[in-house]
C-alpha cells in the first residue's frame, strides 16, 4: 500500500477543515516512524516526542505538504529529509530556548511512545532503516486493523481471531 497522494495534497491545501482532517491522518501514520528515526539518530525520548510534535506543527503553520509531488519520488522519504533538515535547525536552537518553547505539545499515542522504541531491535541499524521498518509495521498495523473491522462487519470476528495468530503479526 503507497501513500494516498490525495490525503497529502489535502493535508496541503487551503481548505481548513479537509486539510486539517488529512494532516490528522498522515500524522498519525507517520508520528511513530519519525519518532522512532529521532531515537536512533540520538536523541531522548522527550526531546524525539518534542521535535516530532514540532516538526508536525512547522509542516501546518507553513505549509511544507504542499511541496510534496507525487512525480519526484515516495512521500515517506520526502518526509523523512524534511524532518532530518528540521532536526538539524532545531539542533542550532536548541542551546537558545528551552524545551517545549511556546508550543503546545501534540499528544498522539503519547502513552506508549517510550514503551514502544524500548521494544525495537538492539541491532544497531540505521535511523534510516528503522524508520523506513517502522513506517511498514505501522502500515501493516493499519491493514490488520481494517481487515479485522471488515470481518467483524460480516460476523466472521472468531473466524478472524482464531486465524490472527498464522499472521505473523
Amino acid at each position: 500500500m503507497t501513500t494516498r497522494w490525495s490525503l497529502v495534497l489535502a493535508a496541503g491545501g487551503g481548505d481548513s477543515g479537509v486539510a486539517g482532517t488529512a494532516m490528522e491522518a498522515l500524522c498519525r501514520d507517520y508520528w511513530y516512524p519519525l519518532y522512532a528515526f529521532a531515537r536512533r539518530a540520538g536523541q531522548g525520548a522527550q526531546d524525539a516526542e518534542d521535535l516530532v510534535q514540532g516538526f508536525f506543527a512547522r509542516c501546518i503553520e507553513k505549509a511544507y505538504l504542499a511541496a510534496a509531488d507525487e512525480g519526484r519520488g515516495r512521500f515517506r522519504s520526502f518526509l523523512l529529509v524534511a524532518f532530518k533538515r528540521y532536526m538539524a535547525k532545531e539542533h542550532d536552537r536548541s542551546r537558545a530556548m528551552k524545551r517545549g518553547g511556546k508550543q503546545t505539545p501534540l499528544a498522539l499515542d503519547a502513552l506508549t511512545t517510550e514503551q514502544r522504541y524500548a521494544l525495537e531491535p538492539a541491532e544497531t541499524w540505521s535511523a534510516d532503516r528503522l524508520y523506513e521498518r517502522r513506517w511498514a509495521l505501522t502500515l501493516l498495523e493499519r491493514v490488520l486493523g481494517r481487515v479485522e473491522a471488515e470481518q467483524a462487519e460480516a460476523g466472521k470476528s472468531v473466524a478472524f481471531e482464531a486465524l490472527r495468530e498464522f499472521l505473523g503479526l
